[in-house]
């Protein structure tokens, strides 16, 4: 009889809806979790519950509100689209999981549709291309914490990132090829932001990330986990692919949280930047996310295209992220085919 595989896909979640009362549920989970802010826990109660649950609900309510499709939530719905298509291509002998790190539908519900499947091992994949502690290390901290609860629980394998794997740089840049027009003056890949002090905690040495400003430009031992490392190395690929000239792409990093340091440049403000240095059409992607959602959709889509053409910029291209693409299917059955094999 034929070994039967489960796929259990995690991405980061969303609110049930734009309700207020939803959106603070979704941001209560997510920032109680001591991996997005790793301050001490009286720090992060009193940060939560009288700076940020007070204010920022209404207003994350308000930008969920302007992305929000019939359908639900956009990374919900691209999500499933995307894990149904990966379904069908991985074929019968897979069954395949789809569970949020925060919100629903949740890891544990997934991880128990595998198990009652009777699954004989699971290949845990986070939806992050690159690793960090804040995404791809708490997602695989509650999984085991949940496989150790399952007395039933089949063997399993966890994919760790993928961020310059054949199966998910070709179809970025075949996405990115699709979308961009000649008159194009820049490219900026816009990844998501975390506190320096995150990064330079994944370099086991103490003594590369961040002492010098070229310590990104090869993968060694001491960067070989870090997130901003792996970013470049990703966008440098991405830039080759697509025939982009040195100067005509950039990196920058967004959607910061807290006033501790934060990876820079900061993309809000390198917009503003590019557009006052007289560049006339930008186009943006976000190649740390997978799915659709309120950081590529409002915060790219909306806010940094509004703050590119209010500063002197004349036309603004949002490459989409792969969503459910049928060469990201590929894609990502080869990742898992690849994690299977070793």
């Amino acid at each position: 009889m034929a070994k039967t595989r489960g796929l259990l896909l995690c991405n980061l979640g969303t609110p049930a809806s734009t309700d207020v009362k939803d959106v603070r549920a979704f941001l209560k989970e997510f920032l109680s979790d001591p991996r997005v802010l790793d301050m001490s826990p009286i720090g992060r109660w009193m940060l939560l519950n009288l700076i940020i649950l007070p204010r920022r609900p209404k207003k994350s309510s308000e930008a969920y509100a302007k992305i929000w499709t019939d359908e639900g939530s956009p990374i919900l719905v691209n999500s499933r689209e995307f894990a149904k298509g990966l379904a069908q291509h991985l074929g019968e002998e897979w069954v395949v999981g789809l569970g949020m790190r925060y919100g629903n539908p949740s890891m544990e519900q997934a991880l128990r549709g595998l198990i009652d499947a009777r699954v004989d091992e699971i290949v845990f994949l986070p939806l992050y291309p690159q690793y960090a502690l804040s995404s791809t290390a708490t997602s695989i901290e509650r999984f085991e914490e949940l496989a150790s609860q399952q007395p039933d629980m089949p063997s399993f394998r966890v994919v760790k990132n993928f961020y310059d794997h054949e199966g998910f740089c070709g179809p970025s840049a075949a996405l990115a090829g699709e979308h961009l027009q000649d008159d194009v003056d820049h490219v900026l890949f816009s990844f998501h932001g975390l506190p320096v002090h995150q990064v330079q905690a994944t370099d086991p040495t103490g003594e590369h990330c961040s002492k010098s400003s070229n310590c990104c430009d090869a993968i060694c031992e001491a960067n070989q986990n870090c997130y901003s490392a792996q970013s470049h190395v990703t966008a440098r690929r991405l830039a080759a692919s697509l025939g982009l000239k040195d100067g005509s792409w950039s990196v920058s990093f967004q959607s910061r949280l807290t006033k501790v340091p934060w990876l820079e440049p900061a993309t809000d403000k390198r917009v503003v930047e590019l557009a006052e240095q007289g560049l006339k059409h930008l186009a943006i992607m976000c190649p740390s996310f997978v799915s659709d959602n309120l950081e590529t959709l409002e915060e790219i889509n909306m806010q940094a295209r509004e703050d590119f053409l209010a500063s002197g910029g004349k036309e603004f291209s949002f490459i989409p992220c792969l969503n459910a693409r049928p060469d990201w299917i590929e894609g990502v059955a080869s990742i898992v085919m690849d994690r299977i094999s070793e």
